[in-house]
């Protein structure tokens, strides 16, 4: 009788440990889809069409702009599972973002996401149909969901970003959990504060116009009209539309729309100063009366290392938009990550993969910080001043970039992004600088103008410095002693 009850009592046990085996099991994969709310994705709508695809994800990306939409088609075609999460898949309709450097153009043929044209020069269009066009090639691929939902907030748990939290157009309220979160979200970010130390600056605002049916004085080639108080822009975006971008300081008060103080002030104080080829077409824009205006922002990258999550674009870093470096700085910063995820596996390893990707700020600084700080030092040299020796920078950078050769090649390559070297910008603003001093002094040198080559040399250094320091002295020229930079280098 004894053995019978030691027999039932096992098969009692048995049947329990299965039992319960099975039902833990049950509880997991309930809680496991509770927390990534598995859904299968329905057609996107407002024309970016894509078939539905798996709901789990390696990456999610907030925000499908420019640095979003190239992003996730780059992550998508090294076969990772990516999660685009956009506020408004609608064309939109923005002032900048037109300009694309040859740079640019060149990280977008290393992405594989440039047009027909393989010629490599500089690009100008609608911002809008540019990224409507990413938008597409991104969606075109199997493993890249694209949704429209508007993130409200970072998941994270004990320091670590698991995902998102996010409202669909519909207003139910979902979550989203991938190993790694990139957030660009734009300049307007509402997520980067617990990301990066966000410094945001407002130098000035740009008005913008469209002429029509006019053509530029060097045609197929951006102007820069060195105007009071600061300059005006104009690039061709499209056969008939040439874009116009007046720059007032902030220091100015801005002009309102609304009462016509703005068409005033262009008339009377802009249209004197625009070339004559372009002078008819610029009235008639005003007459028009479809006048935009939109602050310029400034910010540098000051990033505080997540695990599981990772500022890029608008979001993490901003500069001056005189220089139409934005897309170039963004486009260069998505080949430095793909590069250094394309090594690894998976992103299970929050912490590791945080320490890994510190490398990421100090291999994007050649390109990112020669862009920064030639766009800030650019805006400040060729805006008016009350300070003479600032008038005389100015004419002296004006007539450094006339000499042609070297002095005018070296300071377009630095512009154009092909050359990304911070030392070579140094090199060119310093010469500009001794060049004006040199031309004050000689050949006939003075105690007056000796004083003015000295207060000429302390306008340069109160420009630059300034700039230098928030772009991160050691990154930007000795990116070597920076033990995440050697880290990069081994692996």
């Amino acid at each position: 009788m004894e053995s019978e009850y030691v027999i039932g009592g096992i098969m009692a046990f048995l049947l329990g440990f299965i039992f319960f085996y099975k039902s833990a099991g049950r509880r997991k994969i309930a809680i496991s889809r509770e927390v990534v709310k598995c859904e299968t994705l329905k057609s996107s709508e407002n024309g970016v069409k894509q078939a539905e695809k798996p709901a789990y994800s390696d990456i999610i990306i907030v925000g499908a702009g420019v640095a979003g939409s190239a992003l996730a088609y780059t992550l998508g075609k090294d076969g990772r599972r990516v999660h685009v999460i956009e506020r408004d898949l609608t064309e939109p309709d923005r002032i900048v973002g037109e300009l694309l450097q040859p740079g640019g153009y060149l990280k977008l043929m290393e992405l594989g996401l440039q047009g027909l044209d393989s010629n490599v020069c500089g690009r100008s269009f609608h911002n809008g149909r540019f990224i409507q066009r990413m938008r597409e090639k991104a969606a075109s691929l199997p493993n890249v969901r694209l949704e429209e939902g508007t993130v409200t907030s970072l998941l994270e748990v004990k320091g670590t970003i698991k995902g998102v939290q996010y409202k669909t157009r519909t207003g139910q309220e979902l979550t989203a959990c991938a190993p790694l979160t990139i957030v660009c979200d734009g300049c307007f970010s509402n997520l980067r504060r617990s990301l990066c130390n966000p410094k945001v600056d407002i130098p000035s605002c740009f008005v913008a116009l469209i002429l029509e049916n006019c053509e530029l004085p060097y045609p197929n080639h951006g102007h820069v009209i060195l105007a009071d108080p600061s300059p005006i822009l104009f690039y061709r975006i499209s056969s008939l539309e040439i874009r116009c971008l007046v720059d007032i300081p902030a220091c100015h008060q801005m002009p309102s729309i609304s009462n016509g103080e703005m068409t005033n002030y262009l008339k009377s104080k802009v249209a004197p100063q625009i070339p004559p080829e372009l002078f008819d077409a610029f009235i008639s824009a005003i007459n028009k009366g479809n006048i935009r205006t939109m602050p310029n922002r400034s910010m540098p990258a000051a990033p505080h290392p997540t695990p599981g999550a990772l500022l890029l674009g608008d979001a993490f870093n901003m500069r001056h938009p005189l220089t139409g470096g934005g897309m170039t700085v963004a486009l260069s910063d998505i080949v430095v990550l793909r590069n250094l995820l394309r090594p690894l596996c998976d992103f299970s390893d929050a912490k590791a993969l945080c320490e890994y990707l510190k490398s990421f700020y100090t291999l994007r600084k050649p390109v990112a910080s020669t862009i920064n700080t030639l766009a800030g030092a650019l805006y400040k040299v060729f805006s008016t001043s009350h300070d003479p020796a600032q008038k005389e920078m100015r004419e002296a950078c004006f007539d450094y970039l006339s000499l042609g050769g070297v002095f005018s090649n070296g300071p377009i390559a630095l512009l154009s992004g092909l050359n990304p070297r911070p030392l070579n910008l140094v090199i060119h603003f310093f010469a500009v600088a001794i060049y004006g001093v040199g031309r004050l002094i000689f050949p006939l040198p003075s105690a007056k103008r000796m004083w003015m080559g000295a207060r000429m040399i302390s306008v340069a250094l109160g420009i630059i410095f300034p700039i230098i320091r928030d772009e991160g002295a050691q990154q930007m020229f000795f990116p070597r002693t920076i033990p995440a930079f050697c880290r990069s280098l081994v692996v």
